[in-house]
């Protein structure tokens, strides 16, 4: 097996369904975000997060509006062993270009250019280092197919005012069985889950935008930028703008 890259333009929502790689799998989201299901967690990648992901390891990609992707897979004598199945973290300037400019060696390409492995070699070098840092904002994977309904409205309704009720309709299912689904698989309930949903959401917004904090806790669902912050640092140790200011 040799390294080696590729590029792809989506432009509609796309779903690959569960595949797998043989190799050790970089993702990453030159434009637009992926949502990543990998066993019983599921991450929003934005252009500031990628994802390594172990080689053998099902995993589900898929967008809900166009994007594109710059994917590298590595050779077994290139990189080391994930330490976990999926390792999502925040991507480097340096990372983006070196991604970027390794889509130029697909599988043929590579296979031609002698350089191409050394370049790989360094790139997984940085990945290494930088993967090692885990963003822990991952939201549970459903199940059931009344939770997946439920979740699916309930991350496609953020920032309006919703009811447990529109959401049970939504899923095909009663209240109480539904609530039952949310503390069986998710160990949390639906309240809790769209709080985290909102602050993972927020947390795009926040380095992908210049919108002013406001704006982005009205747009997420949160009836105050006050209530919006105090939520945010329960969840994630730090005010709004001391994470866009660390994190830009």
């Amino acid at each position: 097996m040799i390294s080696f890259a590729y590029h792809k333009q989506f432009d509609e929502a796309f779903d690959t369904g569960e595949r797998s790689f043989a190799q050790t799998y970089l993702l990453y989201a030159s434009s637009g975000t992926f949502h990543l299901e990998v066993n019983e967690r599921c991450w929003l990648l934005p252009p500031h997060r990628a994802a390594l992901i172990q080689a053998g390891i099902p995993i589900r990609i898929w967008t809900s509006a166009a994007s594109t992707s710059a994917s590298v897979l590595f050779s077994r004598d290139c990189i080391s062993v994930p330490s976990l199945h999926c390792q999502v973290f925040r991507v480097t300037a340096l990372i983006t270009e070196m991604t970027n400019y390794a889509t130029r060696w697909n599988e043929s390409q590579a296979k031609l250019d002698d350089h191409s492995q050394s370049f790989f070699t360094a790139l997984a070098h940085v990945v290494n280092e930088a993967s090692n840092l885990v963003e822990d904002l991952w939201f549970p994977r459903a199940q059931t197919a009344e939770l997946c309904r439920a979740v699916e409205f309930t991350l496609a309704n953020l920032g309006e005012t919703l009811n447990f009720s529109d959401v049970a309709r939504a899923a095909l299912a009663s209240e109480r069985t539904l609530s039952r689904r949310f503390t069986e698989e998710f160990d949390m309930g639906w309240s809790e889950f769209v709080q985290r949903a909102r602050i993972i959401k927020a947390t795009e917004r926040l380095v992908m935008s210049a919108d002013q904090i406001a704006h982005i806790a009205h747009d997420t669902g949160f009836s105050s930028a006050s209530s919006f912050s105090q939520t945010f640092r329960q969840m994630m140790g730090e005010t709004p703008s001391r994470y866009r200011e660390r994190l830009k």
